[in-house]
């Protein structure tokens, strides 16, 4: 039995951090929830937290269909949680920890921006193997196979208690075995789509964009004001969002910043 903390970037309340948080209990895991008491997507790794008196509020919570297991709203980024469980805030430090189920891919490049992500390479930095999971809440024909343009608040509107939860949070848990075997720190980024199933799992490169994309709305005298929108059709082979729309799953490992000593740098 492995102690893991479940974190995410969508905050305590919603329903993906229940569907992986039951997945390990289910497992005969040790499990224990720590997440941002409200929404803290594309947070990335930052460290910021909100205080009384100096101190972070650490506030109980219950959550639907998980009795007893010990669960937080906590004032504090996804890394900061990340930290705090390696630091023995919630307990003893885990031996893992799962970020997620995010709503919406963290897929290519763009995960460097990804809070959910970010609170897996933080516990990594700690010596703590994690993996993050999201579910591709962009149906195929406006999300990773998208002709583009149109806004993202615009493409879904399904109740989220309905999606496919319980698809990234079966795949989470066949992960799990083998990321208890590896090395310390290591980190899985899982990506599944929103169906009953995914059409098999693959091990994928990241693409060079994101699924998404900012843009420039409008700009003005004092004022710019941005939207984001779904990237156009251009699938790398073998890449994450490739694979994700054509209905698979994709895991790929990932690791926190390091130095890059394949650039001549000029000589000091």
């Amino acid at each position: 039995m492995t102690r893991i903390v479940v974190t995410n970037d969508d905050g305590v309340a919603a329903p993906g951090i229940r569907a992986l948080a039951r997945a390990a209990r289910d497992l005969g895991h040790d499990v224990v929830v720590a997440a941002p008491h409200a929404e803290a997507s594309g947070m990335s790794a930052a460290l910021s937290a909100m205080t009384e008196n100096g101190r972070i509020v650490v506030a109980p919570v219950e959550l639907d269909g998980l009795p007893g297991v010990p669960a937080f709203g906590v004032a504090a980024s996804p890394a900061y949680i990340a930290v705090l469980a390696a630091l023995g805030a919630f307990g003893p430090p885990p031996g893992l920890l799962l970020s997620g189920i995010n709503r919406g891919a963290n897929a290519g490049h763009a995960v460097l921006h990804s809070g959910t992500v970010g609170a897996a390479l933080t516990a990594a930095n700690h010596g703590i193997s994690a993996l993050a999971v999201s579910l591709d809440v962009l149906t195929p024909t406006t999300g990773s196979s998208a002709t583009g343009g149109a806004a993202v608040t615009d493409l879904d509107r399904v109740d989220d208690e309905t999606r496919h939860w319980a698809t990234a949070a079966g795949l989470a848990g066949r992960l799990l075995p083998w990321l208890e075997r590896a090395s310390a720190g290591t980190v899985l980024n899982l990506n599944v789509p929103d169906r009953p199933a995914a059409a098999g799992l693959r091990t994928a490169t990241m693409a060079p964009f994101g699924q998404v994309q900012m843009a420039l709305a409008e700009s003005g005298a004092g004022f710019v004001r941005t939207v984001v929108e779904a990237h156009g059709p251009r699938a790398v082979p073998g890449s994450d969002l490739a694979w994700l729309a054509e209905g698979y799953a994709t895991v790929t490992a990932i690791r926190p910043p390091a130095e890059d000593p394949g650039v001549d740098l000029p000589a000091q």
